[in-house]
This record gives C-alpha cells, sequence and structure tokens, in this order.
C-alpha cells in the first residue's frame, strides 16, 4: 500500500510499505479521509518527541472496513466507519470506570513514542481495534468525519467544565479545536460565549460560527474587555485552547470569583501560576486529555449541523501533495485551518488505472 511516511525528522515521503496485519479484535480500514492535527505537525519537527521516525502519522480518519478479525462482531466489510484515536486497553481501572482517555495502556493511532508504536492512517489502509471504532451514518462526508476526532476533544472539555446552563463562557484561542469549543459551548447550553484571538480571520469565522462576541486582543487587554462586556464581573467559565503562560495568566484573571478555568491547549510544558489568584478567588482548574466515549456525540452534533465542520476545512489533497501541506502548515501560513488527506486521490494513477 502507499503511505506518507516520516522517513525523518521534517521529510515525508510516499512510500510502499506491507498492507497492516490485522489481530483477531481488529479492523482493517480503507483509509478515506485523515485530517492533519497540530500534534501531527509538532512531530513532524521532532518538537513534540512523539512521532518518532520512520512513522506513519495521523489519527483523525475515516474509511470503509477492508477485512475483519475472527473476533471482531460489530462490523463487516463494506461498513463505513470512523475511530477514536485513543486505543485503550479495557480493562484498567480507568477504562472500567468509563475514563478511557486515561488508560494506563494508552496508545494513540499514528504515535511512536517511548512506550509504543503504533501506525497511522495516512495511509491507503490502517488496522484499528473494534471497541475504538462507530459506526458512520451515511448523511455524514468522509471528510467531515475527519473532524470527529476534533470535535470529540471539545466536547470533552466541555464536559469537563461541568455546566449547568446558561453560563457566559469565553473561549481563549480561535484556532481548530477552540472554535469547536465554541460550538460545543452553545450546544451544551451556554448563554453567552466570547472568542478571543490575536488573529482578526480568525474572528470573523469564530463569529459566524456563533461568537455573542469577539475580542481581538490577548494579556491585560482582552481581560479588560471581558470586564467590560460582563460589567466587571468576570465570565464564569473559561475554555483555554492555547496553553500558554500569557494566555492562562489571562484566564484566570477573566473568569469570575469560584468560576472555572478549563485547560485545553499545552503547547507550553509548563507554566507560571499566578497561585495567590486561584487559591483567594477560590478559582477551579480543569485539565481536559483527548476524549473519553464523546464519538456518538459527535457524530450526532456534527449529523445535525448543530456543530459546523465544513468552514473549517481548508482543503482535501492526496498522499503527495502531503508533504506540502505539512510544510505549508509547520510555517504557519495565515488563513490555514484544517487541511484533510484523501488516499483515494490519484488511486488509478498510482496502480495504473486498474480500478
Amino acid at each position: 500500500m502507499k503511505a506518507l511516511l516520516l522517513s525523518e525528522y521534517s521529510r515525508l515521503e510516499v512510500a510502499d510499505l506491507p498492507l497492516p496485519e490485522i489481530a483477531p479484535d481488529e479492523l482493517l480500514v480503507k483509509v478515506a479521509a485523515c485530517g492533519i492535527c497540530g500534534s501531527d505537525v509538532h512531530g513532524y519537527d521532532g518538537s513534540s518527541g512523539r512521532r518518532i521516525p520512520p512513522l506513519v502519522m495521523g489519527h483523525e480518519a475515516a474509511g470503509l472496513v477492508a477485512a475483519t478479525g475472527a473476533d471482531v462482531t460489530r462490523f463487516k466489510s463494506g461498513d463505513r466507519v470512523t475511530f477514536d484515536s485513543t486505543v485503550y486497553c479495557g480493562a484498567c481501572e480507568f477504562c472500567v470506570s468509563g475514563a478511557v482517555n486515561l488508560c494506563d495502556n494508552r496508545q494513540v493511532v499514528g504515535v511512536s513514542c517511548a512506550e509504543f508504536r503504533r501506525a497511522g492512517a495516512f495511509a491507503e489502509y490502517v488496522a484499528v481495534p473494534e471497541r475504538i471504532v462507530y459506526p458512520l451514518p451515511d448523511t455524514l462526508s468522509y471528510t467531515e468525519a475527519a473532524m470527529l476526532e476534533a470535535v470529540s476533544v471539545a466536547i470533552h472539555a466541555v464536559a469537563v467544565t461541568e455546566l449547568t446552563g446558561g453560563e457566559t463562557a469565553l473561549v481563549v484561542g480561535a484556532g481548530m479545536i477552540g472554535l469547536l469549543t465554541l460550538q460545543a459551548a452553545k450546544s451544551a447550553g451556554c448563554r453567552t460565549v466570547y472568542v478571543a484571538d490575536v488573529d482578526e480571520t480568525r474572528l470573523k469565522l469564530a463569529a459566524n460560527l456563533g461568537a455573542d462576541a469577539t475580542i481581538l486582543a490577548s494579556g491585560s487587554s482582552m481581560v479588560d474587555e471581558v470586564l467590560r462586556l460582563t460589567g466587571g464581573r468576570g465570565v464564569d467559565v473559561v475554555l483555554e485552547a492555547v496553553g500558554r503562560n500569557e494566555t492562562i495568566a489571562a484566564s484566570i484573571d477573566a473568569v469570575r470569583k469560584g468560576g472555572t478555568v478549563t485547560l485545553i491547549g499545552n503547547i507550553t510544558p509548563q507554566v507560571n501560576l499566578p497561585l495567590q489568584k486561584v487559591v483567594s478567588r477560590q478559582i477551579r482548574l480543569q485539565g481536559s486529555c483527548a476524549s473519553s466515549g464523546e464519538y456518538p456525540q459527535a457524530i450526532e452534533l456534527v449529523s445535525s449541523g448543530r456543530i459546523k465542520v465544513a468552514p473549517l476545512i481548508t482543503a482535501v489533497a492526496s498522499l503527495e501533495d502531503g508533504a506540502g501541506w505539512f510544510a505549508r502548515l509547520h510555517s504557519r501560513e495565515p488563513n490555514l485551518m484544517k487541511i484533510v488527506l484523501d488516499p483515494r486521490i490519484g488511486e488509478s494513477s498510482r496502480d495504473g488505472g486498474s480500478r
């Protein structure tokens, strides 16, 4: 099969690799769409330390079941499917309690690190365990389905925030996850959602996707505007989707006393915590990791149009064009959001037109 191989850091090439072998509990999926995640871009240059080459990356995917292992019971060849990025064991205490994202034996599709190596979906085929696979409704395109992993991350972040309904919320960061979190917060019952970023183009997109107000500012200027909008009170919750010192500090300043700051972004491994503000104002800091069973809800919300993903897709491209798109994303070219790779593009030319 053809695959986009990270052969060394900052070098991607289309390679001919063996078809994945499937275990008895696994499915072989013919990939129809796989999105390039920000974590893949950080893996591309080696900065994350979690994409050790040689590796086929890619974990935001959907496709068609091509074959099933002997123990697979819920799917058959020809089924349209998507799958979680987290491969959980299903047996540890966290899995048993439903917190599969915290699995003691957690692996991630398309990730290679010191603990494990698992091939991903920037390829014509990928092998995944049945327990992480979900049926895809006919009403949802493969390209839209490649967004479900990111949607589930946003839904999980809102879920762990423990909203009761009617809150005023601030989303910090209008990137992919921030824009999906905006929509997830609205869907979960937030009365008002503000979005802050330093990119005017992304804020226009946020406004089109339902933000009640957008804030073109950061740091203390952003906090001042939030306080103005809330009559000096601050928002009930902040959903921080960047993960830097300055954005986390501003989030803490922008939330009301007794409010919640949910930390989704994690660009900076360590940040300075304004401990006295957190303690004296009794602010809850809540971390959010990946997703934990939110895929069915993500499928329903995208299928119904309550969460819109099409406006966030910049381009659909072939595996052959993948290296070029990675380079453009890595250089932080403006106005690029989600790039989805479709291994079927150019398929006939690669195999001599036999299909």
